[in-house]
């Protein structure tokens, strides 16, 4: 429950930020505005998210007969999960990853690439899949949908403020309140910066949230443990085009970023999950 708790609280101090920022620079007309234009984006990448990202990665639906114990492997989980049994897709990517899309448990599909397949025997498969099925179990395309429409919202206030320095009209001069040129210039940078890292957040508390959800449903984390260390190895030696936007969705980051970078990663450290799982594993009995 803790990385539900943090994750809602995050997403209260986006929501708060946004609230702030847009009383300031666009009044209530410009917040609803710009939450408007926010909302249509992100409610239509929400719901054709599974058609937008299988198509972008070329993905094609492993049948049953082609991949019997997949499949059986899949539908144990889900049991297991109490969710229907997602669709399956082979994503042809030599980079081993894999991940979860679909709008919620009843329209979800897992996809793995054909170099996870190879990577990783079965025990190691079935944690990455348990991970994925957490994902569809905790609705996170929900709530990463969510968080982009306010982190969307944002930008376009910033946009609206930017354009009336550019032009020489704000709300504020006409209330005969103006902003400083740097308060001004401040908001522009760092506004958006804050929100993204406040949405990267979410982004990793989803992740931890998966990895003890995924660990739970398969009863196994010591295997999903292996598991991202084996991917995490692989990753920086198999490059991958993946597109940014859609970084977020793959079990293990796919564009690698260190240092001060890691506050903008869509996943928290492999070495810190591993840690968590082991510990978890302890508190099950699995390690001692």
């Amino acid at each position: 429950m803790g990385y539900m708790i943090r994750s809602v609280l995050l997403l209260g101090v986006l929501t708060g930020l946004f609230l702030f920022v847009g009383n300031l620079i666009g009044g209530k007309t410009g917040m609803t505005i710009a939450l408007i234009l926010a909302g249509i984006m992100n409610f239509i990448a929400y719901w054709f998210s599974d058609k937008i990202v299988l198509a972008m990665y070329g993905a094609r639906e492993i049948t049953e007969e082609e991949a019997p114990w997949l499949h059986r492997m899949v539908e144990e989980l889900a049991q297991r999960a109490n969710i229907p049994k997602p669709k399956i897709y082979l994503v042809p990517m030599e980079q081993p990853n894999a991940f979860a899309t679909g709008r919620g448990p009843g329209h979800s599909a897992v996809a793995v690439t054909a170099g996870i397949l190879q990577l990783l025997d079965r025990d190691e498969l079935r944690g990455v899949l348990a991970h994925e099925i957490g994902h569809i179990k905790n609705r996170d395309v929900l709530v990463a949908t969510m968080a982009a429409t306010i982190a969307g919202a944002i930008s376009y206030l910033v946009n609206m403020l930017q354009w009336a320095l550019i032009f020489g009209h704000s709300r504020d001069e006409e209330n005969k309140n103006p902003l400083s040129l740097i308060g001004s210039i401040a908001l522009i940078v760092l506004t958006p910066i804050i929100a993204t890292i406040i949405q990267m957040a979410i982004s990793r508390s989803r992740e931890y949230l998966a990895d003890e959800t995924g660990a739970k449903i398969s009863g196994d984390p010591l295997a999903l443990a292996r598991a991202l260390e084996k991917i995490h190895n692989y990753v920086y030696q198999i490059p991958a085009e993946v597109n940014q936007g859609t970084a977020h969705l793959f079990i293990e980051n796919p564009l690698k970023g260190g240092g001060i970078w890691e506050l903008f990663s869509t996943h928290p450290s492999t070495e810190k999950r591993i840690e968590r799982l082991k510990e978890l594993a302890r508190k099950m009995g699995r390690l001692y």
